[in-house]
C-alpha cells in the first residue's frame, strides 16, 4: 500500500471555511464511490486556518492519471469539484490545471 500526503488552501473567510467543512461531512455518495473505485482505499483530511492537509491510502491501481481521467468522465465529480472551487484557493506554486499539489516526504521515523 503506497501512501500520497497533498495540501491545498481554504479562501480566508470564515464563513466560507464553515461550509467547506459541512460539505466535507456529508460529502455526496457519488464522489465517495469515484475516490473508491479510483484505488484510494483511506482518505483523510486535516485542517487548521486556511491550510489542509490530505493523506491518501491506494492500491496498486491507483495512479493520479488514472484518478484525474476518472474525475473528467464522471459529471457528479465535476459539478462536485465546481462547487467546491469557490472554497479553494491554489498554492503559488501549483500548476494551471492543479488543486492538490502533492508532498515530499522528507523525514521518517
Amino acid at each position: 500500500m503506497k501512501r500520497y500526503c497533498l495540501t491545498l488552501d481554504l479562501k480566508n473567510d470564515p464563513e466560507l471555511i464553515a461550509r467547506y467543512i459541512e460539505y466535507h461531512q456529508q460529502v455526496w455518495p457519488e464522489v465517495i464511490r469515484s475516490i473508491r473505485d479510483s484505488g484510494i482505499l483511506q482518505m483523510e483530511i486535516f485542517h487548521i486556518h486556511t491550510r489542509l492537509f490530505m493523506i491518501m491510502e491506494v492500491d496498486a491501481s491507483f495512479t493520479f492519471e488514472k484518478k484525474r481521467k476518472m474525475d473528467a468522465d464522471n459529471p457528479k465529480v465535476q459539478e462536485w469539484e465546481t462547487l467546491m472551487d469557490q472554497y479553494q484557493q491554489r498554492l503559488p506554486f501549483a500548476q494551471t490545471d492543479e488543486k492538490w499539489v502533492l508532498m515530499e516526504k522528507i523525514f521518517e521515523l
